[in-house]
């Protein structure tokens, strides 16, 4: 008897995705999904779950903790490299040992907040001045003015679950009923886009497992998931607002850099042009 908590797979997708039993429904036969470190909310009969064993569980988490570390590790090397390679702003910081840094500010909406409470953590350790708000995809179009105008980010970052309805198909893909999420993130993207019009001043990320990437940036945002319809990992919107905070406000946002740095990559996320959000300031207050 399968029961909310339960850390399963699904036997017909060859056990490639670690979920969290969310929902039960006997009468049906049917379970709802959290995915563990991705963000896929899914609907499975029961017979094709399987439960995972405390050792199976340990493996997983064991290598999931490297990969994230990794990830980590290597912003931390793209940073430093950036900042040797800046030659101008270089030259002063030899001037002046008081300089101070101002990476972009973060206003960050996740429907989950296990998820956001992650993503938060990730923020703090990446010396990143974020916000966090666990708000429900459906509710998160009518919070945004008033949050938007509250916390004045310059990095909103939107996202949660979502997913293809099982019934999706190829020719399908553009029509936004195949999505659970999707229309919620498209609203709230138009919602922040009537507060601010700008590509630059507000830079958006917005998405979350196989969004519809293509409505998410037409309705405004920067960049989004899901190009190729995959999985993407939890941490994968910090690690955009972490380029887009380190970038320097007068150079374009590298977009290949940006997805390079992401645990998923380029078919998971993808973007338009943008300016940095990252400044310099001197001296450095002795308060």
């Amino acid at each position: 008897m399968w029961k909310s908590g339960d850390v399963v797979v699904r036997k017909s997708y060859g056990k490639d995705v670690c979920f969290l039993v969310v929902d039960v429904d006997q009468g049906s036969g049917m379970a709802t999904l959290k995915g563990l470190d991705v963000r896929l909310l899914a609907d499975s009969p029961i017979d094709d779950l399987e439960l995972i064993t405390k050792e199976e569980f340990e493996a997983y988490r064991i290598a999931q903790v490297k990969l994230e570390n990794e990830s980590l590790r290597l912003v931390q090397i793209r940073r430093q490299v950036d900042r040797e390679r800046n030659g101008f702003r270089s030259a002063h910081k030899k001037q002046f040992d008081d300089f101070f840094e101002l990476p972009g500010r973060v206003l960050h909406l996740d429907g989950d907040g296990t998820y956001l409470e992650k993503c938060l953590q990730t923020y703090h350790k990446l010396g990143i001045r974020a916000v966090g708000k666990n708000i429900a995809e459906s509710e998160m179009e009518r919070f945004m003015p008033k949050l938007l105008s509250e916390h004045e980010p310059d990095i909103l970052i939107i996202t949660g679950h979502d997913s293809v309805l099982r019934n999706g198909k190829k020719n399908e893909m553009l029509r936004m009923d195949k999505y659970r999420n999707s229309n919620h993130f498209v609203q709230a993207v138009r919602a922040a886009r009537r507060y601010e019009r700008s590509l630059d001043e507000l830079i958006i990320f917005a998405g979350a497992c196989q969004s519809h990437y293509e409505a998410l940036l037409e309705a405004g945002a920067n960049f989004a998931s899901s190009p190729d319809r995959i999985l993407i990992h939890a941490l994968d919107p910090v690690l955009v607002a972490e380029k887009i905070a380190f970038t320097p406000i007068q150079e374009t946002i590298d977009i290949y850099e940006v997805v390079q740095s992401t645990i998923t990559g380029v078919e998971g996320l993808g973007g338009i042009e943008s300016r940095g959000k990252y400044r310099i300031g001197l001296p450095r207050s002795r308060y």
